[in-house]
């Protein structure tokens, strides 16, 4: 798949094994200048797949655990 004038990849996938996971690592320069900047308590998540490493910062985050075999939408 092509596009004139973009620059990037293009990832598709039905999905992602979420392995190893997701860890909360512990305070670092950038969240300390978010928490600075903002006035609240900013934290950092690792999130690993079997094809993607993710970090995220936040300030408030809500977990919730679904069922095995839960899909929020089936793509065909």
């Amino acid at each position: 798949m092509t596009a004139d004038g973009l620059d990037g990849y293009v990832w598709g996938v039905k999905w992602h094994c979420l392995y190893p996971g997701a860890k909360l690592l512990p305070a670092s320069a950038r969240t300390r200048r978010w928490s600075r900047s903002l006035g609240l308590d900013f934290h950092e998540v690792l999130i690993e797949t079997n094809a993607h490493r993710l970090t995220l910062i936040f300030s408030d985050l809500r977990v919730s655990e679904l069922p095995t075999g839960y899909a929020p939408f089936v793509a065909d």
